[in-house]
């Protein structure tokens, strides 16, 4: 997620046929399901992790022969390459290993650099909220689903989308339990909660903690909120018209079971676990705070490498430990949502990095000069890699194009600025754009997952991206007319 990405030596470019890994991989999430033969198959995490293995190997076959070296990602990755015996070249673009092995296993800390912090925030948080319970029943009425969602926008931006979404889908999945209609309510959640929510802080959604990372002002963001606004507005009215249609028939039909949760008496909705609040918001912290290599606040300490994981897990710990027994359990808590993400994601952060070392190599010749430009490159490709790393990569190209005279700036603190519309059109393209595919952003997957634990039967790869261009493309079309033209 953090990844100082640098740009590849002129030594070499990677040809176009080795994105096939990751495509692979892309169809594997979007077929296999779909098939009658590999559907029960697939459906087992071992499953998925043997073909995220098998497409990892495959990228390292790649960097096994290509004969010439690879660049590393950040301070870490070159000290243990050091510190195992290997000697490092450097170039004007940084630092370089050799080729063969050497640039196997600097590939493979290059993704796990990138994966470990990923894979540990996710799973704290994961682990975190799943302690905290919401008893008694919600309404599942139009209304009530859309406050719900609309709490979710909010909180995106304080506690991260993956903690605002562990805590509140599997209310609103209990509340609508009984609704014969309800993969809607599961995808705009995923839309608003799991990615636009997050926009207003760094701490919302990783591509704007990388931006941060990069000088950006920690609360540059909150001049998003006109973009912020249009979009969790305009998919609220949208999502409060959808599901008042099919509520409607529900009921016309005389739906029993629509009916009884609408006129049944609601009980009185209370949060037990709150501890987790608390250990919440130390993750948060954290992950604001303790970025690798940097000074703690007011101190001349620096951070050591995973240390801020440590910290991460030991909330975790201590949420266990604070936890009344048996609250999980009632929540119906366990791993195989993050599992799933874990073993999918791991092939995925290791196939990524050839798409990634072109896009480095050659998003310069893309020629993108104006902010809808940067909104429709960052977002397109947000939606089918890695959201975080492709907001890095095009952060740089924007770092790249010169000022215009009377065009704003942002001065960053690590020194230098860049372009006031062009960081907007990267930051909203990352972040709005991680909702067009289960693969966007990692909290997509796992609200799936833990939708269809439920029981919820929801849309394949294909299923999913036909809602999310149905709904958010015309969304983002006007959001360009409208903001970034």
């Amino acid at each position: 997620m953090m990844t100082d990405h640098l740009t590849i030596a002129a030594a070499g470019v990677p040809s176009l046929a080795w994105n096939a890994p990751f495509l692979v991989l892309l169809l594997s999430v979007a077929l296999l399901p779909l098939i009658k033969q590999t559907s029960h198959w697939w459906h087992a995490n071992s499953s998925k992790l043997m073909v995220s293995i098998a497409c990892a190997a495959a990228v390292f076959v790649h960097y096994l022969t290509r004969g010439y070296g690879v660049h590393l990602h950040g301070d870490f990755v070159v000290t243990t390459m050091r510190a195992l015996g290997f000697t490092l070249q450097q170039d004007a673009s940084g630092f370089v290993t050799g080729p063969a092995l050497d640039a196997v296993l600097g590939t493979a800390l290059n993704s796990a650099w990138e994966y470990v912090p990923f894979m540990v925030m996710l799973f704290s948080l994961y682990t975190i909220a799943g302690g905290i319970v919401v008893r008694g029943k919600l309404p599942a009425s139009p209304t009530a689903n859309m406050l719900v969602l609309a709490l979710g926008g909010v909180l995106a931006s304080l506690i991260g989308t993956t903690g605002a979404a562990v805590l509140l889908i599997r209310p609103l999945l209990k509340a609508n339990a009984g609704r014969p209609h309800k993969v809607h309510t599961v995808i705009f959640f995923i839309f608003i909660v799991a990615n636009i929510g997050g926009t207003m802080l760094p701490i919302g959604d990783p591509p704007l903690f990388v931006g941060f990372l990069r000088g950006v002002p920690f609360l540059w963001t909150l001049l998003l909120w006109p973009e912020w606004v249009f979009m969790l507005v305009s998919l609220l009215s949208i999502y409060f018209v959808w599901d008042t249609v099919l509520w409607k028939r529900e009921r016309a039909a005389h739906t029993t079971t629509a009916v009884k949760i609408a006129e049944a008496h609601i009980e009185r909705v209370r949060v037990v676990g709150t501890v987790n609040i608390f250990w919440l918001i130390a993750v948060v912290l954290a992950v604001a705070l303790l970025a690798p290599g940097s000074l703690f606040p007011q101190t001349s300490w620096t951070v050591p490498p995973l240390f801020r994981e440590g910290v991460m897990l030991a909330m975790v710990g201590m949420s266990y430990l604070t936890t009344a027994t048996g609250l999980r359990k009632e929540n119906r808590f366990d791993f195989f949502p993050i599992a799933e993400v874990a073993a999918l994601f791991l092939g995925i952060f290791v196939a990524l990095q050839i798409p990634l070392e072109i896009l480095s190599a050659r998003g310069g010749e893309l020629g993108l000069r104006v902010a809808a430009q940067y909104f429709w490159a960052t977002g397109i490709l947000s939606s089918f890699l890695d959201n975080a790393p492709t907001y890095a990569v095009f952060f740089q190209t924007a770092l790249a194009t010169p000022a215009e005279v009377g065009v704003p700036t942002v001065q960053l603190h690590t020194g230098g600025s860049v372009r006031h519309d062009l960081l907007t059109g990267v930051s909203l393209g990352a972040v709005f754009m991680g909702a067009v595919t289960y693969i966007g952003n990692g909290p997509n997957f796992m609200v799936k997952a833990i939708a269809e634990e439920a029981g919820v039967k929801m849309p394949g790869f294909f299923g999913y991206m036909a809602y999310s261009c149905l709904v958010l493309m015309p969304l983002f079309a006007l959001l360009t007319v409208i903001f970034l033209i």
